[in-house]
């Protein structure tokens, strides 16, 4: 006895078998959860900077430009934003999807030293601290 002869001698509860099949296929189908814009956590890097009593102005120029400057030449970068303001100014850097969230984190640092040199050559005001600290976070739980 052959595995199709069940089917062969019972025509007509085969067809039953594959018309409930189907049906069960397009229910199934249509129950799929299917997003135009599904959501999509980004690699994204925030580097914040510190330089004690520098003005927004003081910030943009000579902290932010050089390293937006430096950020830019990066692989992989989707999306850059920065906001300057008293003494700080913050950077945000988001990624493609592609992108190892541990080699951009590489690629930001490597950026950072260059940019470090240029800050230090350009003027600061009176009594305020070179680019300092630097915070790196990620947006993707787990990396």
């Amino acid at each position: 006895m052959s595995i199709s002869e069940p089917f062969i001698r019972r025509p007509v509860a085969t067809a039953l078998l594959t018309v409930g099949l189907l049906l069960a296929g397009m229910i199934g189908y249509r129950e799929l959860p299917v997003s135009a814009l599904p959501q999509v956590e980004y690699p994204t890097i925030l580097v914040s900077t510190l330089l004690p009593g520098a003005s927004a102005e003081t910030m943009a120029s000579a902290v932010t430009t050089p390293l937006e400057r430096q950020f830019g030449q990066m692989p992989a970068l989707a999306q850059m934003t920065s906001i300057s303001s008293f003494g700080t100014s913050q950077i945000t850097l988001q990624f493609e999807l592609d992108r190892s969230i541990d080699a951009a984190e590489q690629d930001v640092q490597a950026a950072i030293n260059p940019a470090h040199v240029l800050e230090e050559q350009s003027r600061r005001p009176a009594g305020a601290h070179p680019l300092g600290v630097v915070e790196i976070a990620s947006a993707r739980p787990g990396e």
